[in-house]
């Protein structure tokens, strides 16, 4: 480990070994040219991750967590422990491809106004994952945020995407990156007072861009680094009843409150439950009426959406304590598994 590594790459581990292992492996073949350091913080996975980064890559510091602090809590806990002049916040189901973390940093370096930058992100099957940049939330956004939309309108500043669909090669200014792959100044971190922990998850990324937006730092994308993160993995594997739809919901009540003020987010709120009615009154007509494949596909969004619906009322009383003081749901919480931390 380097005395004054240019690089601290944190990672946050929750049941996710198999891919930490691929993530450590690509960072230590890929990158050259800067030193840097790796510090795993482990939110109480239970999956032998202090056991086999202590044993296949000893020069990793492992920080273990005897409870699930959630994403932000563990990465300001990892922050702690690091020295890097750079910060890259690394999710562990991610590779690092070629010199991406090279060409992160030297933009920084180079950059005098530039607080943030992300890479593009890469599918497992090599296609563009085109939440590794966004606009801020608004209204507007949040409301009309359906794929249908999106592929319509993919220059459209709603989604704050434009540059992955255009031939853009240099780095380019946008609201919001991934926090599935995020590197950041040091010093742009301190003075944004870390990652804000009244979020769980799902949030923490485009609230700290809002931060050093505010703070006066821009936050480029670089089309010329790339990573591949094969994205939601432990969501997938963990997520019961449909509680990172309404993990997210929750998140983004959050940083309107945080952001933009109790009005505004009241009226999130009400949207969305305007919103969830007319969908789960769409769907209700396509599961009487549409073919056998439609009407399974439908009921399955009818029970997300109608989820989601309970959550704009207030009948889902337990997000409202994710992230305050640490607390988490636990599984006998309106069916809820243990939380994740991937993004």
């Amino acid at each position: 480990m380097p005395a004054k590594p240019d690089v601290s790459i944190i990672v946050v581990n929750w049941k996710s070994v198999a891919f930490l292992r691929k993530c450590l492996r690509t960072i230590h073949a890929n990158i050259r040219g800067v030193a840097f350091e790796v510090i795993v913080v482990d939110n109480a996975s239970g999956d032998n991750c202090q056991e086999m980064v202590d044993t296949e890559f000893p020069s990793v510091q492992c920080i273990q967590s005897d409870r699930n602090l959630g994403f932000a809590r563990a990465n300001n806990l990892g922050f702690q422990s690091s020295a890097g002049r750079n910060l890259l916040f690394l999710n562990p189901d991610t590779e690092v491809l070629g010199p991406a973390v090279e060409r992160m940093s030297r933009l920084l370096d180079e950059n005098p106004k530039a607080g943030i930058v992300g890479p593009k992100l890469l599918n497992s099957d090599g296609s563009v994952q085109t939440s590794c940049i966004r606009s801020f939330p608004s209204l507007m956004n949040e409301v009309l945020d359906a794929e249908l939309l999106r592929q319509t309108f993919p220059h459209s500043r709603l989604w704050g995407s434009k540059a992955l669909v255009t031939d853009e090669s240099g780095p380019v200014a946008v609201d919001a990156v991934s926090g599935a792959s995020l590197m950041m100044r040091r010093q742009v971190f301190e003075q944004v007072s870390l990652f804000t922990t009244s979020y769980f998850m799902y949030a923490e990324d485009v609230d700290l861009c809002f931060k050093a937006r505010k703070a006066g730092w821009a936050t480029l994308f670089l089309p010329g680094a790339t990573i591949v993160h094969h994205g939601g993995q432990s969501t997938r594997a963990h997520d019961d009843g449909n509680f990172a739809d309404v993990v997210l919901r929750e998140s983004r009540l959050r940083f309107f409150q945080n952001c933009r003020g109790a009005f505004y987010a009241s009226g999130y709120r009400v949207a969305i439950a305007v919103v969830a009615l007319v969908r789960l009154a769409l769907l209700g007509a396509l599961m009487i009426l549409g073919s056998r494949e439609h009407r399974n596909s439908a009921g399955r969004a009818f029970r997300k959406w109608l989820r989601i619906m309970r959550w704009s009322t207030g009948m889902e009383s337990w997000a409202r304590q994710l992230g305050q003081a640490g607390n988490q749901p636990g599984p006998t919480q309106a069916g809820a598994t243990q939380p994740f931390v991937v993004s």
